[in-house]
Order: structure tokens, then sequence, then C-alpha cells
């Protein structure tokens, strides 16, 4: 419960920023699978959300590099959060091709949102975007 409260807060706080292009996660309302999240998925959606960073590759590394509370790791699902840049760790070996049509942007970052306070999570992602 906590993972998918922490996430729907961090995803509704990062859709209202002017630094942040997009939000994707299956609980926020106006999302693609939202009504899919509502049908299926009993009241949670995870911890686990993507979102996109104005400007590409460098603001996404530097944003990455700014967080002091959430951890760059490739770890998904622990009780703390995560933070990871697919395009240039887990699926650096891809072509510019191969990594849209696995669905990865230049600007998507994924997070495994923890069970750390809310108003923690958010202020470390705050103080970040204030850093690009």
């Amino acid at each position: 419960e906590r993972h998918s409260e922490n996430a729907l807060a961090l995803a509704k706080y990062l859709q209202g920023h002017q630094k942040v292009s997009w939000v994707n996660y299956p609980y926020l309302e106006g999302s693609n699978g939202y009504e899919n999240a509502k049908k299926y998925l009993n009241g949670g959606g995870s911890g686990i959300l993507t979102f996109g960073i104005k400007g590409g590759i460098e603001e996404s590394k530097a944003f990455c590099r700014a967080l002091k509370l959430v951890a760059l790791a490739v770890t998904l699902g622990d009780v703390r959060s995560c933070i990871i840049h697919p395009a240039t760790t887990s699926h650096s070996q891809l072509n510019e091709k191969d990594l849209l049509a696995s669905g990865v942007t230049k600007d998507l970052l994924r997070v495994s949102v923890g069970i750390e306070d809310i108003n923690d999570i958010i202020e470390d992602f705050e103080n970040a975007l204030k850093e690009i």
C-alpha cells in the first residue's frame, strides 16, 4: 500500500512540474491505463513510475546526480526509492532505433518509489529539479 500511495503522490507532483514533460503511472487519472488499473489492480498501482525531464539525456543525468535521498540504482521494488536512466544504463547497448522500439526515450527516467515519507521523497525531487 505504501509503495502505491507514494508512487501516486509523486506522479501527481511530477505531473504538475514545469520541468517534467510527461508522467506514466497506471493510477494517474488521464493515463492510458487508468481504467484498466481501476478494474484490475485492486486499489494499488505499484511503486514503479516513469517520467521524462524536459531537455533530454544531459538534463536527465544531471537530475539523477542531484538526488540525495533517492538512490541511483537498477533495483526495483526495494523499500528505498531508486531511480535509473535506462538510455544510458540498462539499455545503453541499444541504438536509437532499438531504444525507441523498446519504449525507452532519451528523457525516460524509471523510479521505484519506496516507503520513505512521501514529503521527503518529493523534497528530494524538488531540490534536484531546481539544479537542472
